[in-house]
């Protein structure tokens, strides 16, 4: 100290700041030393790199000592400058901590000096002589795993980087990197966690209220989007074909196994042309194979069946609870589903589960999830989160009250394969990461053995699908964790310190509010569901209408239609539209007006069904909105029992009695033997032309007069013509004196006439 005292005295001030700025300068300029110099540096200042490192292998994902480890991918030059003298070398540790810490690491971007570890031996490093700007080139670096000096059982840091010099920076420098993890654990735990992943069956909403007019009542779909689904390269064939082989649980929609058995069945599409009639599917064979690959994947795996059509619990529970009659939709969807795995796909599936959207919850979710039957709600620990205290994450199961258990699911572990994962970069870091949070959930200090559960997106994509397949094949060694089922994981001992408070309302997530189906949407379902409970009253076969509009009315309410709320519209406005169209052939036929002539006469009136079926149990009642003008029987008003069979018209006719003369108008409506209208009522006038008895007894004096007139009228020409010949017999004869003279008779015949 001394020393450097008597420098500072010695040098003036302004040239101990110039030789120190040329110190720095120096030490800058030397690769070593310029990483010791911003070794400091805080994480927000790390330099974006010029260089995109991309990994799409590692492999074994979950080495052992005697594996060579394999890593393959792509560096790309971002940058404007061409890059010499290149390599890509690995970077191995240190051990990192916990999973907070992995979550950091993995956030982390841009080389930093000081944190990032040194390279492993430049042997196994991959050298690239050139990488001009907006070029790639591929690597694969491969190193036997017990040349990685890996210590103690737990998650390590990997990192590939990419150093090399530039012509502004001619010096070796890290220019970019990747970073990843190696989970190391060789040998099995003495405990090990068991793990249950749900996957999830589940697809969007594809039947219509539509059938044909068939005996098996052929279905009309949406569109025929599904079959791409279900296609060997498809999502829904994807889960099916990897999920056969993987310790899984099958969470399905029963609602899928209905719709793809239809289209197996035979199924037709709706026309684009509204007129025109709906087209015939062409994809039987598609669905066929699907659902036969599916019974094959399910034997002697657990399935759970959600309530049919996947109801959307968090809107129920906030929106439609208050709208009368939709609750009661709960009970017969669970009970559906059950019977629809049963009988598509051979197997008894647990009705015993809820799971709301992203497994958030709140008191009155829980309520309206347990209506249905379950005791077990799927939630996740975002939604029912610890408070910190038990310094690890308890198991899955949570006893919440009222016998119903809380199955929490592990966010991290759940989210895990969220987001793009066509790239191969994005898969193997995701699946690295994944399998770097199930070790370290292990390794957290406590000595009892834990069950956790993963629930994934509800429809993954295709490239989501292959990934969370590649995890949990990482995970088949079993050396830290072992497969488990939802029913076991429910039924576990809950640790006596985890959470078990259900989060307040206030606590709903926001995003999540934002995406429910409205109040109005429950209120249009209620008025469906009142016009069909009028409708099938009147028809000989009900179950033709109660099951598919049974069917469509869960649908309205699926959790499917989140984030597509326009589409939801307009799907619950054609369901109504098509009903209101059934019922609208029952109907009385319009009637012109008519003239009533004399004291009493008989009205017509036709009810026609254009119905597939006989309709019965209906009243037609015709109503005089004058009776003392226009009378039915003895009142104003008349009714008959109505039958009609199918595609038929039936005419009944009602005795109407004039009291005086006028129009009077008439109504002729349908009521359902409840006395609940049906259908539109029909408005005619009837002209009453009443005749009153002393009209009678003039019109029959006159027409009295009239006979007698003409009988006089005719007597008088009688007696004219009788006379007339009685004068002719009196003169001479032209004829021979032989011939005798002829007789008179018209005298008599006059007297008969006036008799």
């Amino acid at each position: 100290m001394a020393e450097a005292a008597e420098i500072q005295g010695a040098v003036p001030a302004p040239a101990r700041r110039r030789r120190l700025r040329r110190a720095v300068v120096m030490l800058a300029g030397t690769p070593v030393l310029a990483a010791l110099l911003y070794a400091p540096a805080p994480p927000a200042q790390a330099a974006e790199s010029p260089v995109d490192v991309q990994l799409s292998e590692v492999a074994p994902s979950a080495p052992v000592k005697t594996d060579t480890l394999t890593i393959s991918g792509t560096v790309v030059n971002n940058g404007s400058e061409p890059i010499k003298g290149a390599h890509v070398g690995l970077r191995v540790g240190p051990v990192v901590g916990d999973r907070s810490a992995i979550d950091d690491v993995a956030d982390r971007s841009g080389f930093r000096p000081g944190t990032d570890p040194a390279e492993i031996d430049p042997a196994f490093a991959v050298k690239i002589d050139s990488l001009p700007s907006k070029v790639s080139r591929e690597f694969t670096i491969k190193v036997p795993v017990n040349k990685l000096d890996l210590g103690n059982d737990g998650v390590y840091q990997l990192g590939v980087s990419v150093s090399g010099e530039t012509a502004g920076r001619p010096y070796e420098q890290v220019l970019g990197i990747q970073r990843t993890f190696l989970p190391w654990q060789p040998e099995a735990a003495a405990k090990r966690s068991n793990l249950s992943y749900a996957w999830p069956l589940i697809s969007t909403t594809r039947v219509t209220a539509e059938t044909g007019s068939d005996e098996t009542q052929t279905p009309v779909f949406i569109d025929d989007s599904l079959a791409a689904e279900l296609r060997p390269a498809g999502r829904l064939g994807q889960m099916v074909s990897l999920g056969k082989d993987l310790p899984i649980t099958w969470v399905i929609d029963p609602d899928l196994l209905y719709t793809v058995d239809a289209m197996a069945k035979g199924y037709r599409i709706r026309n684009p042309d509204p007129a025109g009639k709906p087209l015939q599917g062409k994809n039987k064979a598609v669905a066929e194979k699907w659902l036969s690959d599916l019974e094959t994947a399910v034997q002697g795996k657990k399935v759970v069946a959600l309530p049919f059509a996947d109801p959307d619990i968090a809107s129920l529970a906030h929106h439609g609870k208050d709208v009368s009659g939709t609750l009661g939709q709960l009970r017969p969807a669970t009970d559906k589903a059950k019977q629809a795995v049963e009988t598509v796909l051979h197997v008894t599936p647990s009705t015993d589960f809820s799971w709301p959207v992203d497994g958030a919850i709140d008191p009155s979710i829980v309520n309206v999830a347990t209506s249905a039957g379950a005791h077990n709600v799927l939630t996740r620990s975002d939604s029912l989160q610890e408070n910190g205290s038990l310094g690890y994450t308890p198991s899955a199961a949570r006893p919440i009250g009222a016998g119903t258990t809380a199955v929490v699911a592990d966010a991290q572990l759940s989210t895990a394969f969220q987001g793009d994962m066509l790239s191969a970069g994005n898969s193997t870091l995701a699946v690295q990461r994944f399998l770097a949070h199930t070790l370290a959930l292990n390794l957290q200090n406590t000595e009892e053995q834990r069950s956790f559960v993963v629930t994934p997106q509800r429809m993954p994509s295709v490239s989501q699908v292959g990934t969370m397949a590649a995890a949990l094949r990482g995970l088949q060694n079993g050396r830290w964790a072992q497969p488990s089922d939802l029913e076991a994981a429910a039924a576990a001992k809950p640790d006596p310190g985890a959470a078990t408070q259900v989060p307040g309302a206030g606590q709903y997530p926001e995003s999540l509010s934002k995406q429910e189906l409205p109040v109005s949407a429950f209120e249009k379902i209620r008025t469906t569901q009142n016009t069909l409970d009028h409708f099938k009253v009147i028809l000989a076969a009900p179950e033709r209408v109660e099951i598919p509009f049974g069917n469509t009315t869960n649908r309205e309410m699926s959790t499917s239609w989140r984030g597509r709320p326009e589409e939801a519209r307009v799907y619950r406005d054609q369901v109504q539209e098509y009903l209101l169209g059934l019922t609208e052939k029952v109907k009385v036929i319009p009637k012109s007006d008519a003239t009533l002539s004399g004291h009493s006469a008989t009205i017509p009136v036709s009810v026609q069904n254009s119905l597939v079926q006989d309709v019965h149990n209906l009243v037609l009642r015709v109503r005089s909105a004058n009776p003392t003008r226009l009378m039915f029987d003895d009142s104003g008003v008349a009714e008959q029992e109505v039958t009609v069979q199918a595609d038929h018209s039936q005419t009944l006719k009602f005795t109407a009695n004039a009291t005086a003369s006028g129009p009077v108008e008439v109504t002729a409506q349908l009521f359902t033997k409840q006395g609940v209208p049906y259908g539109k009522e029909r408005k005619f006038t009837v002209e009453a032309t009443e005749v009153t008895p002393t009209v009678m007894l003039v019109i029959a004096g006159g027409v009295l007069l009239l006979v007698l007139a003409g009988i006089k009228m005719y007597a008088s020409r009688k007696r004219v013509a009788a006379r007339t010949a009685a004068e002719e017999s009196t003169q001479p004869s032209d004829e021979s004196p032989d011939t005798e003279p002829q007789s008179t008779g018209g005298s008599g015949a006059g007297e008969t006439v006036d008799r």
